[in-house]
């Protein structure tokens, strides 16, 4: 019996969700071509994907509430934490991408 809790509570915190996150600029932000920006925009777009599914409903946040609560919370956290650095980027890559005088896509 207690073996097996000890198995539950080290798989509730192994489900934690980690978010990547993400730096706001990089030096090589300026070197940076307009296509390159262009896959910076996409890149972002996955993470936001990531960070919205680990805010959500998942195996990782049920087993948190279920085993323990706070891990719950750690992970909405930290997936809205990484949503703000991905709006941050993505403002200073589109400064970057005006003054570079880009044309978006079509």
């Amino acid at each position: 019996m207690k073996a097996a809790a000890i198995a539950a509570g080290v798989y509730a915190l192994s489900a934690c969700t980690s978010t990547e996150k993400v730096a706001v600029e990089k030096p090589s932000d300026f070197n940076l071509s307009c296509t390159e920006i262009e896959g910076e925009f996409s890149d972002l777009d996955k993470i936001m994907e990531d960070a919205s599914d680990d805010k959500g409903v998942n195996t990782a946040n049920v087993a948190a509430v279920v085993f323990f609560w706070p891990a719950a919370v750690g992970n909405y956290m930290n997936a809205a934490d990484a949503e703000k650095l991905v709006e941050k980027r993505r403002s200073h890559l589109m400064d970057l991408y005006e003054k570079k005088g880009c044309v978006a896509p079509e």
